[in-house]
């Protein structure tokens, strides 16, 4: 019998959450995720300490090689070009954190990581720009999406962040599953069955409604902290899955059931957009998705600048 990961690829496309390279290669999903948190990670990992004196050298190839901003995201391009020879799909790559309430700096930031990849003749379809769902992300990412580069809107744990990203026209969209569950459960929740997760409810709310309304933004779930959220997710557009939960897939040969399909929702054609208003109302109203919003960038912010730093320690050894 196929194994779950194999049973799961049926419905879902699968991407590694991970900036392992060599992982990457050994687990072959179609696509794969970065974020600052696991460029960090690589930085840190002797295996691919060398990409950050090439990223000095792209920066400088760009006129910026002093700029530690430039040379963090030359670094994120290169982690990307490299991620791109092991999947035959889609890399995500993310826009500085600390840009997330700043809709022209994203839009500037991500045409810069976009002429980055031209530079390192990496194919421009082949890459998805990664911004905070924030209203001012979402906005930079309408923008973006007009001008024909692709995004992934991240850190989304709620419907309205979720309905604000596709209408405005976004690719993809990452809603999360466990910080929602560890959120709920420092506060006392119990949960006795994967049907009670609540990060699992809000990923299955956010796909039903998006198919519901025919909005086309790919719906991939993502934060798992354990196996039974990825298979009560079966179904869904895409799952980014770390490396350990990929091989707890591959290891289980029980009978996987489809949780999700599009094709048994039922057509809602008599719904409004959301406005800003209504955006920053329900972001107000949902504590949950407030906090971890708001921690999930300033621990990107974090990182993004953790990196900075191992890039300046890099020059002056240089």
């Amino acid at each position: 019998m196929a194994n779950q990961r194999q049973q799961l690829e049926q419905w879902t496309t699968v991407v590694a959450d991970t900036g392992d390279m060599e992982m990457i290669a050994a687990l072959a999903p179609c696509d794969a995720t970065t974020n600052p948190s696991l460029l960090l990670a690589a930085a840190r990992d002797s295996r691919y300490q060398s990409l950050l004196t090439q990223a000095r050298s792209l920066a400088a190839e760009m006129g910026r090689g002093h700029d530690l901003t430039w040379c963090s995201d030359a670094y994120a391009c290169l982690a990307g070009q490299a991620v791109l020879e092991h999947v035959p799909g889609l890399v995500s790559t993310e826009v500085d954190a600390r840009l997330s309430f700043d809709t022209r700096a994203t839009v500037e930031r991500a045409r810069r990581l976009m002429a980055l990849y031209r530079e390192l003749d990496v194919d421009p379809d082949r890459i998805l720009i990664k911004i905070a769902a924030t209203w001012e992300g979402i906005e930079a990412a309408r923008l973006l999406e007009e001008e024909g580069t692709r995004c992934n809107l991240t850190l989304v744990f709620s419907l309205a962040q979720a309905l604000a990203a596709a209408e405005a026209g976004t690719t993809l969209i990452s809603p999360f599953v466990g910080r929602i569950q560890d959120w709920h459960v420092k506060r006392g929740l119990d949960i006795q069955h994967i049907d009670d997760d609540p990060g699992v409810q809000s990923v299955c709310g956010i796909f039903r409604t998006l198919k519901a309304r025919g909005l086309e933004t790919i719906v991939m779930g993502a934060s798992f902290r354990n196996a039974d959220q990825i298979r009560a997710l079966a179904g869904c557009d895409r799952l980014t899955i770390s490396p350990a939960l990929l091989e707890t897939l591959a290891a289980d040969e029980n009978p996987l059931t489809q949780a999700l399909d599009a094709a048994d929702v039922e057509p809602d054609e008599d719904w409004t957009p959301i406005s800003e208003a209504g955006f920053r109302w329900a972001m107000n109203q949902d504590p949950m998705a407030n906090d971890l919003l708001s921690d999930g960038i300033r621990r990107f912010a974090a990182d993004q600048v953790a990196l900075e730093t191992l890039l300046s320690e890099e020059e002056r050894a240089a």
